[in-house]
């Protein structure tokens, strides 16, 4: 479901990733909301101005460069995705996030991850199962370890997987949620699209059900 909007939201949220597929329909589902957004991007000329947005140029080079930009926001959302020849700058990035959080000392940190760690049977996951094709595996042996770094760290961290596609489509605001387990219809089709993956998220965000934890969603 997704939580009627107030007149301001006193919540400041960082975010990375603005610009990409799932970091855009968070942005759009943040401001629908009223709150306050710092989105950090390499190319600001990427977004346009609107209420309740300030646009700043940055990356994720360092956790300094995370520290002085997350400075005094309640929470980070991180929508960032690795290039394609090399998935495992996932890794570096989710440090500098981790201690980019832990010197701020209030922000939690919410992290758009990955599908390939979740169950499909017990104690059998998605890589695990042979059924993932090879051209996703890299990517999901990455964000795997990506939530092994979270879950060893001392920070406030969320983990949300998507379900196994996850696609643009209709914001519905119709989905189901779990833990570690992928969600699929009694077809066996995991699915979800971006526009409620959003909903979800800020959701999360608004009224906390999975800190220090990972979570999922699916139709």
């Amino acid at each position: 479901m997704a939580y009627p909007a107030t007149e301001k939201n006193s919540m400041h949220i960082a975010l990375y990733g603005a610009t990409g597929k799932a970091g855009s329909r968070i942005l759009t589902e943040l401001l629908s909301r009223n709150y306050q957004v710092t989105a950090i991007v390499r190319d600001p000329t990427k977004l346009a101005e609107q209420k309740g947005l300030t646009i700043v140029q940055g990356d994720i080079s360092s956790a300094a460069e995370v520290a002085a930009k997350i400075k005094g926001a309640d929470a980070v959302v991180s929508a960032y995705g690795p290039p394609a020849y090399d998935t495992d700058q996932l890794l570096p990035v989710t440090q500098y996030l981790i201690d980019a959080v832990k010197e701020n000392g209030k922000a939690r940190l919410i992290i758009v991850g990955g599908a390939g760690s979740l169950e499909v049977a017990p104690g059998v996951t998605v890589i695990q199962s042979g059924h993932l094709p090879p051209e996703w595996m890299s990517i999901a042996v990455s964000h795997a370890n990506a939530l092994e770094m979270l879950r060893n760290s001392t920070i406030n961290w969320t983990y949300f997987s998507p379900a196994g596609f996850f696609v643009p489509g209709e914001r519905t605001g119709k989905f189901r949620l779990g833990t570690d387990q992928l969600i699929a219809n009694e077809k066996g089709d995991s699915r979800i699209s971006l526009e409620d993956y959003a909903i979800a998220l800020v959701d999360e965000l608004e009224k906390p059900g999975h800190e220090r934890a990972r979570f999922t969603i699916g139709y």
